[in-house]
């Protein structure tokens, strides 16, 4: 029996890809690289971690324990990263959240509490209504990704922007009548 690269590659790695963006979100970069969540990953059977940390002032040193752990700042572009991760966690950005989902990648985004108007959350608790990704806070990221079955996440559904328009009108308080 033979078995295609990307089969071989699959089966070896179970690749984590962390993103805060081009914003400062340390609470998350501390998160995931903090011993007791490294060896839940691997107890998960995740291998690899890669972060990109944005301008945040942390820059993780993280243990050795069962998990390569690698970090960047910025890349031109993370859809690579996205591509070869069987796990996204992610900022409550529109942008990356999107992005995830349309790779049909299983998808965490930690909502960044700190931000002052948070429609981070609004996005991510309706996405997680329609059942399609799983959203947390950095204190209980641990307790999501320890209780977490991605076989029950639902593949979004793209090209139906009407919907997500409609969506992000109610959130940001536009009248859709007018």
């Amino acid at each position: 029996l033979k078995m295609s690269t990307t089969e071989c590659t699959e089966r070896r790695f179970k690749r984590v890809f962390v993103t805060v963006g081009t914003t400062c979100f340390d609470q998350l970069v501390e998160a995931v690289t903090q011993q007791g969540f490294l060896k839940l990953l691997a107890s998960r059977g995740y291998t690899h971690l890669t972060l990109q940390i944005g301008r945040g002032e942390f820059e993780p040193d993280p243990p050795n324990e069962g998990v390569s752990v690698e970090w960047y700042r910025f890349k031109p572009a993370l859809r690579d990263d996205m591509i070869s991760a069987t796990l996204i966690i992610s900022h409550g950005g529109a942008g990356s959240i999107m992005e995830s989902l349309s790779l049909g990648k299983p998808l965490i985004v930690v909502v960044n509490e700190l931000l002052m108007s948070n429609h981070q959350t609004e996005l991510a608790r309706q996405l997680h209504r329609e059942g399609c990704l799983l959203y947390t806070n950095p204190s209980n990221l641990y307790h999501t990704v320890e209780e977490m079955e991605l076989g029950s996440l639902r593949r979004y559904e793209s090209g139906k922007p009407e919907v997500f328009g409609k969506y992000l009108d109610q959130v940001m308080g536009f009248d859709a009548q007018q």
